[in-house]
């Protein structure tokens, strides 16, 4: 059998049959534990807008894990002051109500506080 020097089909760019590159997730790239390309499907699958550009799914999968972690870290803390072990869903959500209580997220409330203009008639909400 004598080969050409054609390259087998799906192996355009590289040598036929070479190793193949390792792909590096978005996530990868970002430093995330959660996913970007599922959260931007769902945000285009969505309906959300007409249009979602590509930094969107990866500040909100950055928004989404540091929400997950200090859910779980405040859950963990309401563990150990109970002298449990594992986290509960009531630990859940006794961590919930007390960043509910306490009204302030870090430095995502400085991001999603409204400085504008309300529709209430020039009412700001800050």
């Amino acid at each position: 059998m004598e080969t050409t020097g054609k390259a087998k089909k799906g192996a355009i760019g590289r040598k036929a049959g070479g190793p193949r590159k390792k792909s590096v997730t978005r996530s990868v790239k970002a430093g995330l534990q959660f996913p970007i390309g599922r959260i931007g499907r769902y945000l285009k699958h969505g309906r959300y807008a007409k249009r979602v550009g590509t930094g969107a799914p990866v500040y909100l999968a950055a928004v989404l894990e540091y929400l997950a972690a200090l859910v779980s870290e405040w859950a963990g803390t309401a563990a150990r002051d109970n002298k449990k072990n594992r986290i509960t869903p009531r630990h859940v959500l006794l961590a919930g109500v007390a960043i509910a209580l306490v009204g302030k997220v870090g430095e995502l409330s400085e991001i999603f506080q409204w400085k504008g203009e309300s529709a209430l008639g020039g009412l700001s909400l800050t």
